[in-house]
């Protein structure tokens, strides 16, 4: 079992469970690099990722998120899941694996799975999962009670990718991803000119794209005001904070 990998700083602590040595020093490294996530541990099994959860408890520093193989030496992920919730760990699970069977992804509902993510998967696509948890997180951390239907729908709503059939009517789902691209790797953010000149697109047609992103909570519009003339409006993709 691997030692803590990061066990100091805020933000969501990760645990990986893979019992591939490549896959999970792979996972770990995306992990460590997700802003407002830290990796505390990688382990290859059933057996020791029990054992890392109950140790972290016990120190209190409970694990918040695990990065879950289904397929391990010792057991299966969807049992570990049923052990964890029955010895009363909190921890979120997000599935990683390369089961296909539509019954083991009703399975893994049943068992608290959040979120699953199949093998092979790109960085971005497990960039894109750890974002939309920790917009989750952001949108449930407060105390108190939901005002209404409409907040608990939209927090639910932020763990799950948009369907690409969904897309409104004249945009296509390349063009979605370049403009995400280019929005998601400016700092400071982008007008729809600047985000249509770095896209290869129209300004017109970056817009669209742009307003889409901002109606699905993936990016944020704000007036930015000029020494003169109007404000332009400014894109910028939706981090954490």
């Amino acid at each position: 079992m691997s030692g803590a990998a990061d066990t100091a700083g805020a933000g969501i602590s990760v645990l990986v469970v893979e019992d591939d040595p490549v896959a999970a020093a792979a996972h770990t490294l995306y992990v460590r690099r997700e802003p407002g996530f830290h990796a505390v541990g990688t382990v290859h099994s059933c057996a020791d990722a029990l054992r890392f959860l109950d140790r972290a408890r016990a120190a209190g520093k409970p694990v918040d998120l695990v990065l879950l193989d289904l397929y391990l030496p010792d057991g299966h992920g969807l049992q570990l899941c049923r052990t964890l919730r029955a010895a009363g760990h909190g921890a979120d699970v997000i599935a990683v694996t390369s089961a296909r069977d539509l019954a083991m992804v009703r399975q893994a509902v049943s068992a608290g799975v959040v979120q699953y993510l199949l093998k092979p998967f790109s960085a971005a696509a497990l960039h894109d999962r750890l974002e939309r948890y920790a917009r989750y997180r952001d949108s449930l951390g407060r105390t108190g009670e939901a005002t209404g239907q409409e907040e608990v729908d939209q927090a639910f709503a932020l763990l799950r990718t948009p369907e690409r059939s969904t897309l409104p009517k004249g945009l296509s789902a390349p063009t979605l991803d370049t403009v995400a691209s280019v929005l998601r790797e400016s700092p400071t953010g982008l007008s729809a000119a600047a985000a249509g000149a770095a896209a290869g697109v129209s300004r017109i047609t970056a817009r669209r794209y742009l307003e889409h992103l901002v109606e699905t909570g993936s990016a944020v519009r704000e007036p930015q005001y000029g020494s003169v003339g109007r404000p332009e409006l400014c894109y910028r993709w939706r981090g954490r904070v």
